[in-house]
């Protein structure tokens, strides 16, 4: 007889983080963890803690910050809906990172600040421009 599965208590944080789509590999959780990215209930912690359900996370993932609540946690990496399901995200840091997204598109674009050839969008505003 196949023995029956039994749900998941705990889970090293460095694979949770990697099931939850936070991070493309594992090892790249494992030095975000290790350089101070993310804390678990406030404090450092290294990447083969044990994360449970209801632990708070504080994340650090490129230019944004999350503050998270573990809510499950998953045997396998799965779709993006899935991996969503496994937290829920404070409304604060909900916000934070809204208005980071939108004074992101409101800024200039990198590629004005560099004199030389045009983008490829530069090039169609000036050939609507010209006639061309």
């Amino acid at each position: 007889m196949p023995a029956e599965k039994t749900p998941l208590v705990t889970m090293r944080l460095d694979k949770w983080l990697w099931v939850a789509r936070f991070f493309k590999t594992r090892s790249l959780a494992t030095q975000a963890i290790e350089h101070g990215r993310v804390k678990l209930n406030g404090e450092r912690v290294k990447p083969a803690r044990e994360v449970r359900s209801g632990d708070r996370l504080h994340l650090h993932v490129g230019d944004f910050e999350w503050t998270i609540t573990v809510r499950a946690l998953a045997m396998q990496r799965g779709p993006a809906p899935v991996a969503q399901a496994l937290y829920a995200e404070d409304a604060a840091s909900q916000a934070r990172r809204q208005a980071q997204v939108n004074d992101r598109k409101l800024a200039a674009s990198p590629a004005a600040a560099i004199k030389g050839r045009p983008t490829k969008r530069d090039r169609r505003l000036i050939h609507r421009f010209t006639g061309d």
